[in-house]
């Protein structure tokens, strides 16, 4: 009887042993379905916003491309001393040249970021030289609806100040920002605002448009989400402009915070923090670098 006993318990044990071997491969299978259906949902996800970014890119970059050509084809076919109406062509192919410009620079950074090639360029960025560049490069835009900048640092007039950080990926977040600005402003102003908190440097950009709704925000940075049809076209038609400067920020260490109301307008505010890497470059408006003796590249 001893021994029946004795083979009973270690039954009993093993069966103990199975079920908890058991229970554990059951919620392993379904941690990794559950992990299995969302890579399935960002699958889906991305697939309908590879379809809805294709479609939108070849209007982004085929329009202005085709307006440029039938323009400068237009130019050549003026009248000898009809200088007007070949200025008003001119201005008009500048204007599709910038945004051609403009979204090829952010489908560029988008593969660098996808590739994982995003590389770090540290100088002595002269910060609002910079912005001022920034926006003498949207003038065209601002003159079509006749919006104004007020540019307000925290030293006043004086434009000498630097900061170490990367001028081109300085410049792309701040471009990004401010062509959004422009599109949905419904005022005549865009305040742009860059001050100093120890060694971070902080720039807002703040329009009088339309706003976007507290759902929105939460997802407004994940090009994985598509946005509410109110304000689909937010990052300029393909939805990459905010998306980008997220993992540009995320890449320099900095931040990006929104505040906004329905028909009050957004406040966009990106900090950088200053790294400790030293440099002898300086940078005065993200477009070229400056070595010892004025040596331009």
């Amino acid at each position: 009887m001893s021994n029946i006993k004795i083979t009973d318990e270690l039954l009993i044990e093993e069966l103990k042993i199975r079920f908890e071997e058991k229970k554990n491969s059951l919620e392993k299978l379904e941690k990794l379905t559950k992990e299995l259906k969302e890579v399935n949902k960002k699958l889906g996800e991305s697939e309908a916003l590879k379809s809805h970014f294709i479609s939108n890119i070849t209007n982004e970059i085929v329009n202005p491309f085709t307006s440029i050509v039938v323009l400068s084809k237009n130019i050549t076919l003026v009248k000898e001393g009809d200088w007007e109406k070949v200025n008003r062509m001119a201005r008009l192919i500048h204007s599709e040249a910038f945004n051609l410009d403009f979204q090829l620079k952010n489908i560029f950074v988008a593969a660098e970021i996808e590739s994982g090639e995003l590389f770090m360029e540290v100088s002595n960025v002269k910060v609002d030289q910079l912005i001022e560049s920034v926006i003498e490069s949207f003038t065209p835009e601002t003159e079509k609806k006749q919006l104004k900048f007020e540019f307000i640092t925290d030293n006043g007039e004086d434009r000498s100040f630097t900061f170490k950080t990367d001028s081109e990926k300085l410049r792309i977040i701040l471009s990004n920002l401010v062509d959004n600005a422009v599109k949905f402003s419904k005022n005549n102003k865009i305040i742009i605002r860059r001050w100093l908190e120890g060694k971070e440097l902080f720039i807002s950009v703040q329009d009088f448009g339309i706003g976007i709704s507290e759902k929105n925000q939460q997802v407004i940075f994940d090009r994985f989400k598509r946005l509410d049809s109110g304000i689909n076209s937010l990052n300029r038609g393909h939805g990459l402009g905010l998306s980008i400067n997220k993992a540009i920020l995320d890449f320099l260490d900095g931040d990006i915070k929104i505040k906004s109301e329905k028909n009050s307008g957004t406040v966009f505010t990106v900090s950088i923090p200053e790294p400790d890497q030293e440099t002898g470059s300086f940078s005065a408006d993200g477009n070229e670098m400056i070595f010892g003796d004025d040596e331009i590249f």
